[in-house]
């Protein structure tokens, strides 16, 4: 699968690409919703015996239209959006740089530049999916600006108990915790990666050794508490329970930062420095600060205990 970045202006022609379908769309969690649309273009594009491309783009458009958002988490930062794309088996993926330039193009200007010029036989977005100057291309207004060079398909709501499966849902799930009902939107375990770093190491002193897991990227924390999770490491995946928060026992003061501390059930090894990907399964309680390291030793083993029930069943 080709990736190809494009800044505006580019330099493409129709020529520069085979015929193909595109689908379109940011596809922050590349979620149930966002993969009807990418499904439905390789379809189309197997029926055609034609290429099949996806057009995505970064930053997120708050980042540069509202400068308070200058910086958002995301559930799929682009190198974790593009590894999920890549496994719908599309041909290429266009990520356009999301500048004020981009987003001034008028609606006619975007169709020319990023639909015909890149060679869209046809193109396929969700219901809602908007381009050009304030949104003001739809995919009612798509056939005129089309110049008759390409077809489209549009892909209506997807729902989850008569309510449209979208990131932003998806963001509010995970902001209060539940992470089971968010990997269900999302069509499989929301995930986080991260490099092991040195903590405080205080986990191994009370018999409970964590990895301390800085994040890689922007990636959105599920909200503080304790979770049943599988971690990644060079291949091979592990259960175990994290804590997600600002250790009240131990910390007077707040800290800035949510901390990501994992403790593996059956791991035996070194994890410092290494590249880890953490799937978040079900949150097992909520953060408390304990009046007694034993009383927080024993509420770990509780812990321990349910999430290795959690993965039993």
């Amino acid at each position: 699968m080709d990736v190809i970045h494009i800044h505006h202006p580019h330099r493409y022609e129709r020529s520069s690409f085979p015929p193909q379908v595109i689908a379109l769309g940011f596809f922050d969690g590349v979620h149930n919703g966002h993969q009807a649309v990418i499904e439905k273009a390789v379809s189309i594009a197997k029926e055609k015996n034609i290429e099949v491309a996806v057009m995505t783009f970064y930053p997120h458009p708050k980042e540069v239209l509202r400068k308070e958002n200058e910086n958002m988490t995301y559930l799929t930062p682009l190198n974790k959006k593009i590894a999920e794309i890549r496994k719908l088996g599309v041909d290429r993926i266009f990520v356009v740089e999301f500048t004020q330039m981009f987003a001034d193009l008028n609606p006619q200007q975007f169709a020319d530049d990023y639909f015909i010029a890149l060679h869209a036989e046809h193109v396929v977005a969700g219901f809602d999916f908007t381009y050009g100057h304030l949104g003001k291309g739809t995919m009612e207004t798509l056939p005129f600006h089309s110049r008759e060079m390409f077809t489209q398909t549009t892909v209506g709501k997807v729902n989850n108990h008569g309510e449209k499966i979208s990131s932003t849902r998806i963001r509010g799930l995970l902001s209060n915790g539940d992470v089971e009902q968010a990997c269900h939107l999302l069509g499989r375990p929301y995930s986080i990666e991260g490099e092991v770093v040195d903590g405080e190491k205080r986990g191994r002193t009370i018999g409970f050794p964590t990895a301390n897991v800085s994040l890689t990227d922007r990636f959105q924390t599920p909200h503080t508490g304790v979770y049943a999770v599988q971690m990644a490491v060079e291949g091979a995946l592990y259960n175990g329970v994290c804590n997600v928060g600002y250790k009240p026992t131990f910390n007077n003061e707040k800290i800035n930062v949510p901390t990501i501390e994992v403790h593996l059930f059956d791991f035996h090894g070194d994890l410092y420095g290494k590249t880890v990907e953490v799937f978040w399964h079900s949150r097992l309680r909520g953060e408390v600060a304990f009046s007694s390291v034993n009383e927080l030793i024993e509420q770990i083993n509780k812990d321990k205990q349910r999430g290795i029930e959690f993965f039993s069943r």
